[in-house]
Formats: C-alpha cells, sequence, structure tokens
C-alpha cells in the first residue's frame, strides 16, 4: 500500500496539463512522478519538459528558487501505477475529459493507496459527486481544476465531494499556495464551478451581440481585451463595482435600476447555429489562420503575454 511519508506527488497522465502540473510541483522543489500507461508517453513529456524549463530559465521566466536542472532531476516517469503512487502525498490526475477513464483511474487509484493521500482530479467540468462515486478514500478526494495554460495563469478551482473531508480542502489549498498558485475554495460543487460558469455567461451574451448584428466578432474582442479584461487582470468584477462609486452601496443604489433594465434585455442560451458560428470563424481565421503553424505561433504568443503579465502583477502588489 502506498504511504504518504515521503511527500512526493504523483501525475497520472503526460498530457499538456500533466506536464505543466509535473513542472509546477518541481517548482516547489517536490519529487513529481510522471505516470502513463505508455512508456513512450512519458519519453516524448519529460523531453518536452527539459525543453521547456530550459526556454523558461533562458528567459528569466522560470518559476521557483531552483535551477532548471535541479527541477528536472526531481522529476522521472514510471509506467506501473502502483510503483508510481509509493510514497505520494498527492496525486494528480490528468487524462483526458471523459467520466468513464477517469472514475476507473480513480478506482484503481482507490485500491492502492492509504488514507493520507490526496486524490485530486484536473477536471474542467465533471462533477465531484459523479466522480468519486463509491470510493473508499472519498474524503480524500478533490477537484483541483487548473486553468490553461497553468504555468502562465495561477488559478485553481477546489471542489469538494460532498463527503470530502475539510482537512483535504486545507491540504491542498496549502500545496497550492507553496507552489505559487492562487487556489480559491469552492465551498459546495456546482456544474461548470465558477471559472466556466463566468466565462460560458461572457460567451453567450458575446454570441447573442455578434449574431443580432450589434457588434463585429473582432471588435467584439476588443471589448474584452482592451476595456474589461484589462481592469480584469488586476480586480474582479464586485472590487470593479466598488472601486468604480463610492463604495460598494453606493455603486449598487446608482446603478442597480440600469443593470436591472439591461439584464431583463438579455434573450435566452444560444443554440449557437451555424450560420453564426460561420460568421465567427471567418473572422478568427483572417486573423490568425487555423492550419498548426499560425495556431501554435499564436498560442506561443498569448503564452509569452501571460508570462509578462504575471510578471508585471507580481511587482505590483496593492500596498
Amino acid at each position: 500500500m502506498a504511504s504518504s511519508a515521503a511527500g512526493g506527488v504523483v501525475i497520472v497522465g503526460s498530457g499538456l496539463i500533466g506536464r505543466s502540473w509535473a513542472m509546477l510541483f518541481a517548482s516547489g522543489g517536490f519529487e513529481v512522478k510522471l505516470y502513463d500507461i505508455e512508456q513512450e508517453q512519458i519519453t516524448n513529456a519529460l523531453e518536452n519538459i527539459r525543453k521547456e524549463l530550459k526556454m523558461l530559465e533562458q528567459s528569466g521566466s522560470l518559476k521557483g528558487s531552483l535551477s532548471a536542472e535541479q527541477q528536472l532531476s526531481l522529476i522521472s516517469g514510471c509506467s506501473n501505477i502502483a510503483e508510481a503512487v509509493e510514497g505520494a502525498m498527492h496525486i494528480q490526475e490528468c487524462v483526458p475529459e471523459n467520466l468513464d477513464l477517469k472514475k476507473k483511474i480513480f478506482a484503481q487509484l482507490d485500491r492502492i493507496v492509504d488514507d493520507r493521500v490526496v486524490l485530486s482530479s484536473s477536471t474542467s467540468c465533471l462533477m465531484p459527486s459523479m466522480l468519486f462515486a463509491g470510493l473508499v478514500h472519498v474524503k480524500q478526494c478533490i477537484v483541483a481544476h487548473p486553468v490553461n495554460p497553468p504555468y502562465y495563469v495561477p488559478l485553481v478551482e477546489l471542489v469538494p465531494h460532498p463527503e470530502t473531508a475539510p482537512a483535504t480542502m486545507d491540504r491542498t489549498h496549502a500545496l497550492m499556495k507553496k507552489i505559487g498558485q492562487s487556489p480559491v475554495r469552492v465551498l459546495k460543487e456546482i456544474d461548470g464551478f465558477v471559472l466556466n460558469r463566468l466565462q460560458y455567461a461572457i460567451i453567450s451574451e458575446a454570441w447573442r451581440l455578434v449574431e443580432e448584428g450589434v457588434v463585429t466578432p473582432c471588435d467584439l474582442d476588443l471589448v474584452m481585451s482592451d476595456g474589461l479584461g484589462m481592469r480584469y487582470a488586476f480586480i474582479g468584477p464586485l472590487e470593479t463595482m466598488h472601486l468604480n462609486a463610492e463604495g460598494f452601496l453606493n455603486y449598487c443604489d446608482r446603478y442597480s435600476e440600469g443593470m436591472n433594465r439591461v439584464l431583463k434585455t438579455f434573450g435566452p442560451v444560444p443554440e449557437f447555429s451555424r450560420a453564426t458560428v460561420e460568421k465567427v470563424h471567418q473572422a478568427m481565421r483572417m486573423k490568425v489562420p487555423d492550419d498548426p503553424r499560425h495556431l501554435a505561433a499564436r498560442r506561443q504568443w498569448r503564452d509569452d503575454c501571460l508570462m509578462r503579465l504575471a510578471k508585471l502583477k507580481s511587482q505590483l502588489q496593492p500596498q
């Protein structure tokens, strides 16, 4: 049976999210075992991690106090799950977003871990009550949902199963803080968690505005990138309300009537019809061609921007 005494971390799944988690935990000085079913996948993942850590070090963007080589020395691969989890205190599942597959993985883990290991899923939308149903170690189970790309965007949503022990939430919160992430406690499970519910609300109204011919797709994105997104990079919507008047109560006194009037004009949930899909698709292709080379270059540009924004935010902590 796996013991948590040694304090290692196991990543189950060596895809993009799994590699990012491995890098984050190594940046915090944790010994990391990267598990996957195929040795070739593990080998490729370790090589990708090596290249990325070296690149981050060269650009001065490497997280943590250890060098790239020191961090790399903490990460190893393993294709035997029982061996991988031996000595783990935290297991982070990162397999594809498929309920049956994830349930199979957690059932397997449930049979081989002890009563102290935290079992955590990176799922972005599967409810903990479905994911962890029937597990003996359900009190040790939690969702730790990162934001893509996790290395550059620090938010992690911690979502409990109804039976998750408070200590599991506390331990995971502390661990995320230790590796430089920004954990938030979702106090009870809800479909979509918090980030995606907010994101989908924005997408829904964005879709309606484009569909109804109010604004073009590119100008819609500009409203976010050069408008709301600039302040939301530093403060959230509730603090924005607080600062945009003489405090929160004053904002509600001033603007609640207008907000109610506008909100009542919102339409139903869009059907995401083909006509608007094609309209937005063509606008996005004009901006970024959808072939692998152009998409990869744009993602790299995005990640560089996020990296620089993260540096700026760390320098501009509130007094």
